[in-house]
């Protein structure tokens, strides 16, 4: 038998999934087992003990000055500017995909503007956004918009360009307007792809939060790792690039049972 043809069984998958994570865990425990008994004052790997006090610290400890849980009130702060941004940037993607994917004009019109705009760097526009828009939450939030609904955009509209031409010239015999098309044809079949397409900037998206977050902020999980980083906090800053990294799992996953749910069909064909 070709091993492209061997398939683990559930249990199987489940301990090679793990297995990863264990060996990176082992591997740190080892690492600060050896720093630590070279230097008992090593802050670069701080023992699994540490870890555990500063997080209950940080999240189970309310602060002196502030009487705030800070890790909470972080994650609250960075979760509300990163939900903010996904949302325009969702709405921007769906509007402008199916218009530039649909017709011509618009198509010639937008998609050199796109594909432009699409390879701005865009933490290079960063100082800009915080003179033009000041160092609130506008700002941040557009920072992380620009950096992903034009990639977004330029993703469906290919996946709209990607649709049976058949299809749409039923529609039309049927006498279909564009705008039914668009909404009976071509809207039910790139919202798979938009949340697909959601899942796969949210590693951009939380780039750009951090980004954002480090440079002008008061609250966040970026301002806060890059606050502790001069007093070489690694015992706040690996837990809360633990959180941040379980986040966007989550989110990952949830995105995905979503368009598994609502639109079942598109496991249809899938090798598995």
């Amino acid at each position: 038998m070709r091993f492209i043809n061997l398939k683990p069984s559930r249990t199987t998958q489940l301990m090679l999934a793990v297995l990863p994570f264990a060996l990176l865990v082992i591997a740190y425990g080892v690492g600060s087992v050896v720093r630590l008994a070279e230097n008992p004052s090593d802050k670069l790997l701080p023992a699994f003990a540490s870890l555990v006090d500063a997080i209950n610290r940080m999240a189970f400890t309310a602060d002196v000055r502030s009487g705030e849980y800070l890790f909470w009130a972080d994650t609250l702060a960075s979760l509300g500017r990163l939900g903010m941004a996904l949302g325009i940037a969702t709405a921007i993607a769906l509007v402008f995909g199916m218009l530039v994917g649909m017709f011509p004009y618009i198509r010639a019109l937008l998609a050199p503007f796109l594909a432009a705009i699409s390879m701005v760097p865009p933490l290079a526009l960063l100082p800009i956004l915080f003179i033009a828009l000041g160092l609130g939450e506008t700002s941040k939030v557009t920072l992380i918009v620009i950096g992903i609904a034009p990639i977004m955009v330029r993703d469906l509209v290919l996946r709209v360009l990607d649709l049976p031409r058949e299809q749409l010239i039923k529609a039309q015999t049927l006498g279909g307007s564009s705008w039914q098309i668009g909404i009976r044809v071509v809207l039910p079949q790139i919202l798979p792809r938009l949340i697909d397409g959601l899942r796969l900037q949210l590693g951009s998206a939380w780039l750009f939060l951090i980004a954002a977050e480090a440079i002008s902020a008061d609250s966040g999980l970026g301002y806060r790792i890059f606050l502790v980083r001069r007093y070489l906090s690694m015992d706040v800053i690996f837990p809360y690039v633990a959180w941040i990294t379980l986040l966007a799992v989550v989110a990952n996953v949830a995105l995905d049972l979503l368009r598994r749910r609502v639109f079942p069909w598109t496991e249809l064909g899938k090798a598995t």
